[in-house]
């Protein structure tokens, strides 16, 4: 598949590259697909919420009335779950959420998601350019010249620049990373991938 690369203008630069065909020209596969965001959102969940049960709280464990004649309910130790600032039943407690994925399926699911962004025409190939100071504002202006602005966009990169990464955070629904941590979810998140012309050739790297 061959795109035209665009100057920070959103101008044809009359130049175009070939995006490989082993990562944007293949079927997707949905189910593949599926279990690979399952699995970044399980993986990305902490799993350190936890509530104190019986054996947890401070506090005797004697009985605080007598069983019978005091016209009320009968109650054992000051830790019940009936009471206020008592423990909690069958609380949730510390684990781990983590799914385990196959490397290959992993790699299946990139491709799918990159092929299915090509299909929709959500992808764009922007000249290399580069920021002399962290201006959000001129980062800005790219992005309203390639007609995304308001939009979610995740930009790819060879090589990160500080400049450009401090300039695109304060952005919402913007998102920068370098071609090789690419992944299914932040693809499928992005309505627009906008690569930049030299991480083109990197993406030949990726299986």
């Amino acid at each position: 598949m061959k795109l035209e690369v665009v100057n920070k203008e959103g101008e044809n630069t009359g130049r175009q590259v070939d995006l490989p065909d082993h990562l944007f020209g293949v079927e997707p596969n949905e189910s593949v697909v599926y279990r690979a965001v399952q699995q970044h959102l399980a993986n990305s969940r902490q799993g350190t919420h936890a509530t104190k049960e019986r054996s947890q709280l401070s506090g005797s464990r004697a009985k605080i009335k007598r069983q019978k004649g005091t016209g009320t309910a009968r109650s054992g130790d000051i830790k019940s779950p009936i009471f206020r600032g008592g423990a909690t039943v069958f609380g949730p407690r510390p684990r781990n959420y983590s799914v385990k994925m196959n490397k290959k399926e992993k790699q299946i699911a990139r491709k799918s998601a990159l092929s299915a962004k090509a299909d929709e025409g959500r992808v764009k190939v922007l000249e290399d350019f580069s920021l002399d100071q962290p201006k959000t504002k001129e980062y800005a202006n790219i992005l309203q010249n390639l007609q995304v602005n308001g939009t979610k966009t995740l930009l790819v990169l060879d090589d990160v620049e500080d400049n450009l990464f401090l300039a695109t955070r304060n952005i919402p629904r913007t998102g920068v990373t370098r071609y090789s941590k690419l992944n299914t979810y932040d693809i499928l998140n992005s309505d627009y991938l906008i690569f930049s012309e030299s991480s083109v050739s990197k993406l030949k790297e990726l299986v």
